[in-house]
């Protein structure tokens, strides 16, 4: 009975991570097709060579809202994705306060006109 159970809970365990595995293999074919291979916050580039290094957030950490157009997804780096969820957990847990540096949102999108860039 106790090796039922458990080759139950290995095939729940193995369903889930082929569903995560297939969910961040869609958003991120996507993802690296749309944006450069640039991470948005530091902007360090990326070649094939250390292409696994660079990771798809989401911006509202909604990791089900994937739309085509990727308005909710940025690329970073491991690094300044870690720093990203670091500081939304802290949000979470201690809030903000009005005088935080971090609360202050950047308004430049280096890649606003890129659409028209490639057009040319």
């Amino acid at each position: 009975m106790a090796e039922n159970k458990n080759a139950r809970l290995d095939d729940i365990v193995a369903q889930a991570k082929k569903y995560q595995n297939d969910r961040e293999q869609s958003y991120r074919g996507k993802a690296l097709k749309l944006y450069p291979w640039i991470c948005g916050r530091c902007s360090r580039e990326f070649t094939h060579k250390n292409l696994q290094e660079l990771t798809v957030h989401h911006r509202d950490h909604d990791h089900d809202n994937n739309p085509s157009d990727g308005s909710n997804w940025e690329l970073l780096c491991l690094y300044c994705h870690d720093n990203e969820h670091s500081r939304y957990i802290e949000q979470v847990r201690y809030g903000t306060s009005g005088s935080d540096s971090t609360s202050i949102k950047s308004t430049h999108n280096p890649f606003s006109d890129l659409s028209a860039l490639l057009k040319k």
